[in-house]
């Protein structure tokens, strides 16, 4: 029966993994465009041409979710380069850095 525990707990490792890397970044990157949208306004002259004005807190948040996604992105090709030498990738210090491997 514990076997059974543990099946299920390095499946809910890897679902995370899944979402984080596979699926979470792409949606990151989505709510950041969104966000530029976030409160602008839209007008229009008398001529037709338009013009969109963003707002700062948009701007703002759209930014911090890029740098997430970019953070998320240099962690993965981290770990990819890590396993490539041998070695792993410690946060031991909060930023990553390679190791030898135990």
């Amino acid at each position: 029966m514990r076997s059974l525990e543990l099946a299920f707990q390095g499946a809910g490792k890897v679902l995370v993994a899944g979402l984080v890397f596979g699926a979470g970044l792409p949606v990151l990157y989505a709510l950041a465009m969104r966000a530029l949208t976030l409160g602008s306004t839209d007008t229009t002259t008398a001529d037709g041409s338009g013009r969109s004005q963003k707002t700062v807190l948009g701007r703002v948040l759209a930014g911090v979710l890029v740098l997430v996604v970019l953070g998320g992105i240099v962690l993965g090709l981290m770990l990819i380069v890590a396993s490539g030498f041998g070695k792993a990738v410690s946060f031991e210090h909060v930023v990553p850095t390679f190791v030898d491997k135990k």
